[in-house]
């Protein structure tokens, strides 16, 4: 594994890009990796300017931009994943606008399965700020809401703070934090009126995903979004004929925009959850 900021690793071929604002697209990257382990990657942390969740979604779509750009320029990536909410919704459109030719696959909350899943019809949703008043998510959740078959109402939390906790291995913080907006979203169970399903809309929460149904209790189902986004993914490259032949093991290089001690603790949040 390369975690040099400037150096290109020789034996990195035509990588699959993925990028977020820190460590919450690791878990983007796991699935990826589980799912497609003999694929090069390119994860890209914009810890220089994390959380998205909190900025403007102007400043998010132009670091979008820049990111996507180094990536294809200089990395000559094959594929794109948004491994965050917040960039997702602000910028997918422009990138797949600017670049029509390159495979990019977006993350967005898990509202449709999580609907479909819920027996009371009472979803909630832990996301950013940015992500929940983007016009992508409000889209989606109008799509989703009312009484037809397969839809639900959906219970909206902002989490303020989660998750620059969770980027912060601040585990205290983030558990007072998680207790504080999972108790906000009122009756959780199985009973009329109640939340039974919980999802997580920002790819740091899947992180803290122990906490989070030990907080909810047993009885509520708890949705990330890592592996529906690993299918797609894979799904994608089989179909325009781009997945890696080969079965030796694929290389991975981390990049990050932040100091050399961003890259470090990058790097070992990497040892720590991607096997």
């Amino acid at each position: 594994m390369s975690t040099s900021r400037a150096a290109i690793p020789a034996q990195l071929g035509t990588p699959i890009g993925v990028f977020d604002s820190g460590i919450g697209g690791l878990s983007i990257l796991r699935a990826l990796r589980a799912l497609m382990p003999n694929e090069d990657y390119v994860y890209y942390a914009d810890t220089a300017y994390a959380p998205y969740g909190e900025r403007e979604e102007v400043f998010v779509m132009e670091r979008a931009q820049a990111l996507t750009r180094e990536l294809v320029e200089r990395l000559h990536i094959k594929a794109l994943v948004v491994a965050c909410n917040t960039a997702t919704a602000a910028a997918i459109a422009q990138l797949r606008a600017q670049w029509p030719g390159l495979t990019i696959v977006g993350v967005e909350p898990a509202l449709k399965p999580a609907a479909a899943l819920s027996r009371t019809k009472r979803v909630g949703v832990l996301a950013t700020r940015g992500t929940l008043s983007s016009e992508k998510f409000s889209l989606l959740k109008a799509s989703l809401e009312g009484q037809g078959q397969g839809q639900a109402d959906f219970v909206l939390q902002p989490c303020d703070g989660l998750a620059a906790a969770i980027e912060a291995g601040d585990s205290r913080r983030s558990d007072a934090l998680l207790a504080q907006y999972i108790g906000a979203l009122g009756p959780l169970g199985w009973h009329e009126g109640q939340i039974d399903t919980l999802v997580l809309g920002c790819t740091h929460y899947a992180f803290a995903m122990d906490a989070v149904q030990r907080i909810a209790g047993p009885q509520v189902r708890v949705l990330e979004t890592g592996e529906p986004v690993a299918r797609h993914t894979q799904r994608l490259l089989g179909d325009a004929g781009l997945l890696q032949p080969r079965a030796d093991g694929g290389a991975m290089h981390l990049r990050c925009s932040g100091s050399p001690a961003m890259l470090e603790a990058l790097r070992a949040a990497t040892k720590r959850w991607i096997p």
